[in-house]
This record gives structure tokens, C-alpha cells and sequence, in this order.
């Protein structure tokens, strides 16, 4: 009886995080709560840019002034709210569970949305606390915008591409400053007689070099000498070729990841998965490169009997039946399908149909490979399920009456 008062008065509190986090966190499929919160919240961003915008015209700020101001303190007030449940709720994010909560909340609070969120709201506390004119840092404000990032797969496309091909962005990078470096020392040596008060220095012929290769072309800074009026031209050709170099990255890289997912991959996503909920921060982010998110409507069908085995699936949220030949198995969320035939690198012998509106965690073949060398206790843990299932699918058959043989019962 004495164990039973604090497990009755901690029961509804964590209750309550639970929820709380499920509905800033988690995807809004199947709970009408998030949608309804996530949509008052975009909504909300997109008035605070308008409103940002609309102060700096004189006219209205006189007549409005007033309005802005409560409208700056009520989304506020909303913002902080937000950042406060979501600090106080991320304890229960599985890979958090065993940190103290403090420990916790603050390796939450040191994440980049995280700290987006607290910058959006920050100026307008700092100007009650310090005693200096900070309307400058109302600027700041415009964080606010890029609030919306938690909210757009496409942002978070983009965030993960610049990622994935920052290598090949750093080295374009590299390229662009060697050109420009080039381009001002040329100019430098052809100019710096002709017109030494504007190409007196090579940090003084980079603005040229820069306004060139980028073929913005002010006209500020010009060559007068043939020699440099004929290098300069060379200067904007390779400028063309400069910067569709990172262009071409990012668009490339852009493309095939929207070509790729459908939805993407999240942190709470991925955290749902028993198998993952364990693992530390880092092997979560490896894992999360590798997976995919696609969502299927009810009674669709995921894969049929026959097909060949491209991917194994994790269930992030919805239930999928399996339709095998000793009968149909239910799935459910955090459970994983589609491992046997890829392993054994054969056709499907079942088919999987969603039989609700469901969020399936997508794993590649490639991408298979891949996490054995990167998580090999996952990749052996979904190996000796795979082992287990297919001796109860052994066993199944070996029930079965002789007279009406079938073939050996597997997962799919």
C-alpha cells in the first residue's frame, strides 16, 4: 500500500507528457489534436512575418501601433507556451529515458529547432531584463519564420541535402574562393597602373573580382586597359561555370531526395521503433539517413506475393496485416515486416496490406547492407527474428494435415 500513493499521483502526470508530447511531436495522421494544434501554430507564424512586415511602413505603425504590440505579446505568450511543453515533454522520447530529466531537457534544448524556438521569443524578454536600447535585436524576430521548418518536409528535404552534400559544397566552395583569389591578383597586376585609386590593392580589385564572377555587374568598378577589359570577360565566363557548380549540387541533391520520400524521416519517428528507442543520439541519426517515410491509406496494399523484395518496413504509426498461408498476422505500431525475403534475396511470398491509415518507415536493400556494418546488434536482433519466424512458420506447416500440403509459412 505505501508503493501504491506514488504510482497513483505519478500515473496522470506522465499521462499528461505523454499526450502533450504525442501532439507536438509526433505526425498528425492519426490524431486530429496535432493537426489542430500544428495548424494554429503555422497560421500564427505566418501573421507574426505579416505583421513584422507591416510595422516598418510608418502609416501604419501610427494608426496600428497598439495592435502590433498585443499581437507581438499574445504570440509570445503562444511561442513560449510551445517551447516550454516541448522542453518539459521530451523526456519522453525513448533514446531520453534513461538521462536524468535535466540532462535530458537540456540536450533537447541544444538541438537547432530547439534553439530557433528560443530565439523567436528571446528578444522580447531580453528588453524587460537589460536596460539597453535593444530594438535592434528586434530582427531577431524573424526567427519566427523559420519556425516553420519543423512543420515543412520540404525544408527539412533541403536541411538534409545541404547536409548529405555539404563535402561537395565545401569543395565548391573552395573552387569559387581560388577564383576569386585569381581573378583579383589578375586585375590587380593589368589595372593597378592605369587606375591605382581603384585597383590600387588586391582586398580593393576583390570587390571587382567578386561583382564579376558572379556577373552581377555593378559597373562601379570597371577595366579600362584592353588587356584587362579582355581578362575581364574571361572572368565572366568562368563565373557562369562557378556558380552553377553549387546550383547543380543542391538541385541534383534536392531532387533526388523529394524523388526518394515522400514524407521525412523525423526524430519522434523513428523513436516509436522499439528496436531504435534504445540506441543513443548518434546511432539515431545514422539510422534516420537511411530510412524513409511513406504513408499508405487503408486497405491499400504494401507489396504482393511474388514480387521481388526491394525494402523491409518499420511501422510508425497504423496497423498492416500480413497475409500468410496459416493465416493473417497483425501488426502494429513499432513492429517490422519484410526482412525475411530480403535477407534471403527472394521473391515475397505474402502480401502486407495496410489496414489502417499507417506510417511505414522504409529500409532499402542498399541501404540494408549498410546498417549491418553501421548497427550490427539491430541488424542481428532483425536476424534472429526473421530465424524465430521462420521456425514458427516451420512448425505451422508441420501442423497442417499432409493431404493438403501448402508452402513453408514465413514472414513476408
Amino acid at each position: 500500500m505505501p508503493n501504491a500513493i506514488p504510482h497513483t499521483t505519478a500515473m496522470p502526470k506522465r499521462t499528461l507528457r505523454k499526450r502533450v508530447h504525442d501532439i507536438l511531436e509526433l505526425d498528425v495522421s492519426h490524431d486530429p489534436m496535432s493537426g489542430v494544434v500544428n495548424t494554429f501554430i503555422v497560421v500564427l507564424i505566418f501573421l507574426n512575418v505579416v505583421a513584422f512586415s507591416a510595422e516598418t511602413i510608418p502609416a501604419l505603425q501610427e494608426r496600428l501601433g497598439s495592435y502590433f504590440r498585443l499581437f507581438d505579446i499574445f504570440s509570445v505568450a503562444i511561442f513560449s507556451l510551445e517551447y516550454g511543453y516541448r522542453l518539459w515533454s521530451c523526456v519522453e522520447i525513448p533514446v531520453f529515458r534513461g538521462l536524468a530529466p535535466w540532462r535530458a531537457r537540456l540536450r533537447f534544448a541544444a538541438r537547432p529547432m530547439q534553439l530557433i524556438d528560443l530565439f523567436a521569443v528571446l528578444p522580447f524578454y531580453l528588453s524587460f531584463i537589460l536596460p539597453l536600447d535593444l530594438r535592434i535585436l528586434r530582427i531577431l524576430r524573424i526567427f519566427r519564420f523559420l519556425k516553420l521548418a519543423r512543420y515543412s518536409p520540404a525544408l527539412q528535404s533541403l536541411g538534409r541535402v545541404l547536409s548529405n552534400e555539404r563535402r561537395a559544397l565545401i569543395g565548391a566552395l573552395l573552387v569559387m574562393i581560388a577564383l576569386l583569389l585569381f581573378a583579383a591578383t589578375g586585375i590587380y597586376y593589368l589595372e593597378r597602373h592605369a587606375q591605382p585609386d581603384i585597383f590600387g590593392s588586391i582586398p580593393a580589385a576583390a570587390w571587382w573580382a567578386l561583382a564579376t564572377l558572379t556577373t552581377v555587374g555593378y559597373g562601379d568598378v570597371v577595366p579600362v586597359t584592353t588587356v584587362g577589359k579582355m581578362f575581364g570577360g574571361l572572368i565572366m565566363i568562368f563565373g557562369l561555370g562557378m556558380f552553377a557548380l553549387p546550383i547543380a549540387i543542391i538541385a541534383t541533391g534536392f531532387s533526388q531526395q523529394a524523388n526518394r520520400h515522400e514524407f521525412v524521416v523525423t526524430w519522434a519517428m523513428v523513436a516509436r521503433v522499439p528496436l531504435f528507442g534504445q540506441l543513443d543520439a548518434a546511432s539515431v541519426a545514422n539510422i534516420m539517413s537511411l530510412l524513409y517515410s511513406r504513408q499508405y491509406e487503408a486497405h491499400s496494399k504494401i507489396f504482393l506475393a511474388g514480387t521481388r523484395a526491394e525494402a523491409m518496413y518499420f511501422i510508425a504509426s497504423g496497423e498492416v496485416v500480413v497475409h500468410t498461408n496459416a493465416g493473417d498476422v497483425m501488426l502494429g505500431e513499432g513492429d517490422f515486416f519484410g526482412e525475411m525475403a530480403l535477407i534471403e534475396d527472394r521473391l515475397r511470398k505474402f502480401s502486407a496490406v495496410a489496414l489502417t491509415k499507417c506510417r511505414l518507415l522504409v529500409l532499402d536493400r542498399d541501404d540494408f547492407v549498410h546498417l549491418a556494418h553501421q548497427e550490427p546488434e539491430i541488424s542481428n536482433h532483425i536476424h534472429g527474428v526473421a530465424k524465430a519466424r521462420a521456425k514458427a512458420g516451420k512448425a505451422s506447416k508441420m501442423a497442417k494435415p499432409k493431404r493438403k500440403p501448402v508452402k513453408t509459412a514465413g514472414r513476408a
